[in-house]
Parts: structure tokens; C-alpha cells; sequence
């Protein structure tokens, strides 16, 4: 064992506990509504950065002044993102210059393959969430046209999905997934269902839903990739994090958005097969590791940026003392280099991965604590987190990600989800409540939030 390991564990006990006046004291009002003010202040530098230097494009390039594209034509990406974040934030301006983007150039007529899950909780979550949001019929006409042309990618003879799909053609491909993406569906299609009327949207993202919850092992775990052909395991590790991480959250919140009995049921066992077989204490504090999902034994004392969302999941379904036990772990991942890592292997608090792409699970959790608990200690927390997300990540053009959390080299990419997810997660951690009727919305796995209805059940 080197002499850093000992050390950075010590770390990490220290900051775990971190010391009790740091979180004893009250949160005031006007504290909140001053970060608050940063927070827009930030995102109006980021859109700023996109509008001047990639406008028109998937998304900017901010340290080389440029854009990205993800396919052969932009998707409008960040437009699409950023469009209900900048509403809630009341940047009028800003929001107009979005929609007006989306409405005038997002064309889905292309010759293209598109990633079905990637685009649907972006374009789709985003074209919905806008359209409840402004009421423009034009977002939701834009939505119906993508998910008729998405419909192919659920015919296969399991009802899982294709990885991709093309727009025009209708042509599908790519037969090896994941839970994440044939099981993080529903939440998109089905509130869709019910704008339409077309009932076709549940019912295939329902289905995909329930195979893949049905394609679980004896130990009710599921494994990181299948082939949706003939329903095989292809590798049987499992976890929570990416490639699984938003199976099991749609599962409670499409339980949440739609009163579906089945997405309830389906929960409960697996909630029960994850800590009984993913859950791990070292050091006294709570993890999630990885483990085969058929004999249950440990693989790695794995956890990561991705990881972090589940504080979230847990408080949300009412399990808030293991949420705040796994939230301080994630803070300790978080204060190893004062901006967390891809991943590490928590039984030696190692880093093995060190890049940071500007992801927002771990302000995710800490705001749905601080809702569900009113513990001033989860502002205090969030705060920290917005501060040295600032000092590490602000470039002169926007926000740029980082090679390495450890030397802090930047990285030449701002995906669009620092819009829906990162920025706004900051924002209502730190607005006043009436921002945002958190009861009367569930946010998708890319922060959309989509209405919840009185109706219960599929749409009819």
C-alpha cells in the first residue's frame, strides 16, 4: 500500500464528517436568493458563449471558440436542453432566442440514425417539458413527428429496443443495450400518450419497460448490457450507475407520474435486490458497489459521478436515511479533488477515472434533499459544490469539462445537459419554492419536468 492511500482515506473520513457548525446553521433567505442570482448570472454566460460562437449547431466548443454537431446535421441540442431551464429561471430573453431556434430550424426529416434513448430523453423530454411549460403547439407537433419516427426501434420480438434508429427510413440497428436505455422510456413516451392521445407511445416504451424487468436473475438484479434480439445477458456486472442508473429510476417515478400499480411493483423488488445485494459499508459509510447479477458476488468497490443521482432516487421514494448516509459518501468523492471524478474505487478512495463532463447528479441529490429534509446543511453543501463547480469549470465562453479533476486541465466540450440538468438543479436548490411546484412535476432523467396528471393508468 503506498503512503497516499492511507492518507486519502483519512481524507475522506475527515471530509465526510466534515465538521458540525459547517451545516448547523441556518441557510437565510437572501444567502439563497444571492446564489441564486450567480447561478442565472452563469447560464446566461454559458448561452451567451452558444448564441455567439456554435448558434444553430448540437453544441458549443468553449475553450476553441467552435461547435459540435453529433450527426451529420445539428438536432439543435442545446436549444432543445436548455429551453425549459432558462423559463424556470425567468430569462425571457433568452428563452424567446431558444424557442425561436427550435420552432424555425429542428427539422426531424433526416437521413440519419439517431440514438433512441439519448435522443428521446433529450429532444423528446425537452420538446415536452417546453410545450407544458409555453403552451406553443409547434413544440408539441415537434414531438409527436419524433416519437412516430422513434416507434421503429421497439420492434423486436422481445419488445426491447434498438440502440438506433433511422429518422427517415425508420431503419433500425445496434442490437447490444442496456437497462438505461431499453428501460428509461416510458416516463417520455407515455406523457407524450397523453398529449396525443395516440395510447401506441405507452404502450411500446411499457412494454420495453417491463421486459427488461422481467429479463432480471433469480436475484432480481439486472446486468449492464443485453441483446435485445434474444433477450441474453451479455455481461452480467451489476450496478447503479451509467447503463443501469435511470432503469431503476423510471421504475419509481413512472410509478410517481402515472399511478401505474406495475412500475410500483416493479420498484419494490428491485429496490430490495439492490440493497440487498449492491449496498456496501466500509469505513462505516454507505456505498453502492458492483456484483454479479447472478450469484450476488461483490466485482468492484466501484462508484462515480453517475452514481450520485441515487441519494436522489432514495429520498424520493422515502428512503431518506440511506439517502443522506450515501449523499456524504458522494461528498467525500466530490471534496477528494473538489470536483468529483468520473470514478472511484471507494475501498481506497483511488481515483480511475478523472475526467468530469460537467455532470449534475450529485446537485441533483443535494437539491432533492434539501427539499424533502429542509436541512439547511444540503445548501450549505450545494453552495460549495456551485463554488468550486465556478473556479474549475468557467471558461471565457462558457463551460468547459475537464481532462483531469486532479491537474485541472480543461477539456474542449459543453454537452447540452449542463443546461437542462446542471444549471438548473443549481437554481431551484437555491430559488424559492414557488419557482417550481416540485409535487406537481417529475423530472426526467435529463431534469425535464413533465406534469403530473390526476388520471392514474395508461392513457386511454
Amino acid at each position: 500500500m503506498s503512503i497516499e492511500q492511507p492518507m486519502r482515506i483519512l481524507f475522506a473520513l475527515i471530509a465526510l464528517v466534515s465538521t458540525s457548525a459547517l451545516h448547523a446553521a441556518d441557510f437565510s433567505d437572501a444567502e439563497a436568493a444571492g446564489i441564486a442570482r450567480q447561478v442565472k448570472a452563469e447560464t446566461q454566460h454559458a448561452w451567451r458563449g452558444y448564441m455567439q460562437y456554435a448558434k444553430g449547431r448540437d453544441a458549443l466548443k468553449p475553450l476553441s471558440r467552435g461547435a459540435h454537431d453529433w450527426y451529420a446535421q445539428s438536432l439543435l441540442m442545446t436549444p432543445v436542453d436548455a429551453l425549459d431551464t432558462l423559463i424556470l429561471m425567468g430569462l425571457d430573453e433568452e428563452a424567446a432566442q431558444a424557442r425561436e431556434l427550435i420552432v424555425t430550424g429542428l427539422r426531424f426529416d433526416q437521413d440519419i440514425y439517431i440514438k433512441n434513448f439519448e435522443i428521446t430523453i433529450r429532444l423528446l423530454g425537452g420538446l415536452l417539458s417546453g410545450y407544458q411549460l409555453t403552451h406553443d403547439e409547434r413544440l408539441l407537433k415537434l414531438a409527436d413527428d419524433l416519437g412516430t419516427r422513434l416507434l421503429p426501434a421497439f420492434e423486436s420480438k422481445t419488445g426491447l429496443p434498438y440502440t438506433e434508429v433511422n429518422l427517415r427510413t425508420g431503419a433500425v440497428r445496434g442490437k447490444i443495450s442496456n437497462p438505461a436505455e431499453t428501460g428509461s422510456l416510458l416516463l417520455e413516451f407515455g406523457t407524450l400518450a397523453r398529449l396525443t392521445g395516440k395510447p401506441i407511445y405507452y404502450d411500446k416504451a411499457k412494454r420495453a419497460l417491463v421486459e427488461t424487468f422481467n429479463h432480471r436473475s433469480k436475484l432480481d438484479l439486472v446486468g449492464s448490457a443485453i441483446d435485445i434480439e434474444t433477450g441474453a445477458w451479455t455481461d452480467p456486472e451489476s450496478h447503479i450507475g451509467g447503463g443501469i442508473d435511470s432503469y431503476y429510476e423510471y421504475l419509481w417515478k413512472c410509478w410517481k407520474l402515472f399511478g401505474d400499480e406495475d412500475c410500483h411493483r416493479m420498484w419494490q423488488t428491485s429496490i430490495a435486490a439492490i440493497n440487498r445485494h449492491l449496498a456496501d459499508t466500509v469505513r462505516g459509510e454507505l456505498w453502492y458497489g458492483h456484483a454479479d447479477m447472478k450469484s450476488g458476488k461483490r466485482t468492484a468497490a466501484q462508484y462515480g459521478a453517475l452514481d450520485a443521482f441515487f441519494p436522489a432516487l432514495l429520498a424520493f421514494s422515502g428512503d431518506l436515511p440511506r439517502a443522506r448516509r450515501l449523499q456524504a459518501s458522494s461528498m467525500a468523492m466530490w471534496r477528494l479533488h473538489h470536483v468529483e471524478p468520473e470514478s472511484i474505487d471507494y475501498a481506497t478512495m483511488q481515483v480511475k477515472d478523472a475526467s468530469y463532463v460537467l455532470r449534475p447528479e450529485i446537485v441533483e441529490s443535494t437539491y432533492y434533499l434539501w427539499h424533502i429534509s429542509g436541512d439547511a446543511r444540503y445548501r450549505r453543501e450545494g453552495k460549495e459544490l456551485f463554488e468550486d463547480f465556478v473556479r474549475c469549470c468557467h471558461a471565457d465562453i462558457g463551460y468547459a469539462a475537464l481532462q483531469s479533476v486532479i491537474d485541472g486541465q480543461k477539456k474542449d466540450e459543453m454537452e447540452s445537459f449542463v443546461f437542462a440538468e446542471t444549471f438548473k438543479y443549481f437554481y431551484l436548490l437555491f430559488a424559492p419554492s414557488k419557482t417550481l411546484d416540485f409535487d406537481r412535476v417529475v423530472f426526467n432523467t435529463e431534469a425535464h419536468p413533465l406534469r403530473r396528471s390526476a388520471n392514474s393508468g395508461k392513457p386511454q
